[in-house]
């Protein structure tokens, strides 16, 4: 099947995939199409300690899931801090160039080895309000990843692991738990954290100085802080606004 077919495939059915089985099931049709063995779509938490919707779904050896969790190592494997420097996939083989490996990571990487875990490529996936997660695709220890495919990994990796988090309903929980602010708060808060003053914000929207500073107030209630810095800090957490939009001014 060509590349893009492969993707073209699995992206049709990921968006009506109502379960997971579902979604595990098209995942491992594209494994197989694409030439690997194994997949990974998760939150990067410590799923032995921490509650809540999450997306998890693989087909890893059971063995390392039991060894992965034992060890709390949803936050510290390597590769999950990897993803902390990349906006794009990469090759595992990369990463002892984006971290510096410590003896523990070391140890990570032989242990999967050793399960039958080979080369692998890893998607980010960031969502504002969420722990970072990601997507990854790996070979049977000892073969080699088809590099060819990487491309096609990446846009897979974003629709499995966006399905995830509608079947999971991490997505729902995350977008029902944030504040909801109007727009006129919205704008206020945008200028603030373009670093304006109450009143310059007054002059640019066209209001009131002291309708800005009853805005922002509000704006501060909802999210339960009491400093501007930190309300833009979670405004941009909960993807209200975005770096783009700070800097677009």
């Amino acid at each position: 099947m060509p590349r893009f077919e492969v993707a073209e495939v699995f992206v049709n059915h990921a968006r009506s995939a109502p379960t997971r089985e579902a979604l595990y099931d098209a995942l491992i049709q594209c494994c197989s199409d694409m030439g690997v063995r194994y997949f990974a779509l998760t939150h990067h938490i410590d799923f032995g300690r921490e509650a809540g919707p999450a997306v998890r779904l693989h087909n890893y050896p059971p063995s390392w899931e039991e060894w992965f969790d034992e060890r709390g190592l949803g936050r510290t494997d390597p590769i999950h801090r990897a993803c902390n420097l990349a906006s794009v996939g990469f090759a595992w083989s990369a990463v002892p160039d984006m971290i510096k490996l410590t003896p523990d990571d070391r140890c990570v990487l032989e242990r999967a080895y050793e399960i039958g875990i080979g080369q692998g490529f890893t998607i980010p996936a960031s969502v504002p309000g969420e722990a970072l997660g990601s997507c990854s695709f790996a070979v049977d220890a000892g073969q080699a990843f088809p590099d060819e495919f990487q491309f096609v990994c990446q846009l897979i990796g974003a629709f499995a692991f966006e399905a995830a988090r509608r079947i999971s309903g991490s997505r729902d929980v995350q977008a029902d738990q944030s504040p909801i602010l109007t727009d006129r708060q919205r704008d206020c808060v945008l200028w603030a954290a373009r670093g304006k003053t109450d009143w310059e914000i007054s002059v640019i929207l066209g209001v009131g100085h002291e309708t800005v500073i009853q805005h922002l107030k509000h704006a501060r209630e909802r999210y339960g802080v009491q400093k501007r810095a930190l309300l833009a800090v979670r405004a941009l957490f909960d993807g209200l606004i975005s770096f783009s939009d700070i800097l677009k001014h």
